[in-house]
């Protein structure tokens, strides 16, 4: 069976770099990038089976992101996670509008979470 494909869409790269190793040690292929403009690029080229998101990005915000996502055809039906420090409802409710699968704020998950999460939305529950 071949490893399901994960897109980290995360500007630290400290932070992106915990997400990555664990993912990868749950046999997760990983593409990681750093900015908006790069996600685009590697949703269209890797074509992940689900992406983690963060909202506040350079060059692309997170949302416009997911916008556009969801109005490629080759990538609207991607699982889409935003993992995200904005924590207020409109910020929440902005994302379900454009069609996220999954809203998480980064204070109120900790990996294990965002990993059940990953596994969950790609029909891996154990």
């Amino acid at each position: 069976m071949e490893n399901k494909k994960i897109l980290l869409v995360e500007d630290d790269e400290a932070l992106a770099a915990v997400y990555r190793q664990r993912l990868e040690m749950e046999g997760f292929d990983i593409r990681e990038v750093h900015d908006g403009e790069q996600a685009l690029a590697a949703a269209i080229e890797f074509q992940p089976d689900l992406v983690l998101l963060d909202a506040m990005m350079p060059k692309i915000s997170g949302f416009d992101v997911l916008d556009i996502l969801r109005n490629t055809p080759e990538t609207m039906n991607v699982n889409v996670i935003m993992l995200t420090a904005l924590s207020q409802d409109k910020d929440r409710e902005r994302a379900e509008a454009l069609g996220v699968d999954e809203y998480l704020v980064k204070s109120q998950v900790v990996i294990s979470d965002v990993v059940e999460r990953v596994r969950h939305h790609l029909g891996l529950d154990t």
